[in-house]
């Protein structure tokens, strides 16, 4: 039998999280299914950078990704959360259900994004990109 995996500390779950290209893409995602149509401008703006943001940390560049992504996900959370329901019932609608969830990955990755920023050592991480080459034949 197997042994079980040792479970992860906070810490190492938040590093996780902000470390991951994933989430910016996720945010991404459903920023789009909720302001693309009607296109609205200002809410779309934040796409491309967190899209940019999920592409340099595959390239190895994640403590500069992690500040892109607490940077655009915190502010489209501010942004988001300005803007009140119109009554109780939407709230639970589909599209109230993918905005709340979109406020939520939103202020996670701004927290644990920020987390991996303010406490990343670039001096690993340019090693790391030294040892490891993406783009190498």
């Amino acid at each position: 039998m197997a042994n079980p995996e040792p479970s992860k500390s906070i810490k190492e779950q938040i590093e996780g999280w902000g470390n991951s290209s994933f989430a910016p893409t996720g945010l991404a995602t459903l920023i789009t299914a909720l302001h693309w149509r009607p296109f609205q401008v200002r809410p779309m703006i934040f796409v491309p950078i967190l899209l940019f943001s999920s592409y340099s940390n595959l390239q190895g560049f994640k403590i500069d990704s992690a500040g892109m992504t607490a940077a655009a996900s915190g502010t489209y959370a501010l942004l988001a959360m300005r803007r009140r329901a119109p009554s109780f019932k939407s709230r639970f609608s589909i599209r109230g259900v993918v905005r709340g969830a979109a406020i939520g990955i939103a202020a996670v990755n701004m927290v644990a994004a920020g987390w991996v920023y303010a406490n990343g050592d670039r001096e690993k991480e340019k090693e790391e990109r030294k040892n490891n080459p993406r783009w190498v034949e």
